[in-house]
């Protein structure tokens, strides 16, 4: 297990959202490619370079496909932001790259309308 893989406790969290549709052939273990599915996430690797611990790369790259058209990233996002609601404040705009001019207007600076969260 690497460092980075998903817990026990994460796992039971996520599981029994995972859609369950065997389609006559045995699927690859679900645990093992979500691990290969945030190694590449959180990386930024393409999915070639999947290490072989997570199964082979076109699997991994299928299953986060087909999840993500049947929403279960959302299904996952929303009961982990349920279960644990503090982590809500850790989503934030400080990321997101705006011009260098967005930033003042013609004739000084605009001043911020919108109060940020712990302010």
């Amino acid at each position: 297990m690497a460092c980075f893989d998903l817990s026990d406790f994460e796992w039971e969290l996520i599981q029994p959202l995972l859609p369950n549709k065997p389609r006559g052939v045995a699927r690859v273990n679900d645990r093992r490619v979500l691990n290969g599915i945030f190694w590449v996430l959180r990386t930024g690797s393409p999915w070639r370079d999947l290490p072989e611990r997570y199964g082979p790369p076109t699997t991994v790259y299928n299953r986060f496909n087909r999840w993500a058209k049947a929403g279960v990233w959302v299904r996952v996002f929303e009961a982990l932001a349920e279960r644990s609601p503090d982590s809500m404040l850790l989503i934030n705009g400080s990321i997101i790259r705006a011009h260098q001019q967005s930033a003042a207007k013609k004739g000084g600076r605009i001043t911020p309308s919108v109060a940020l969260v712990g302010d």
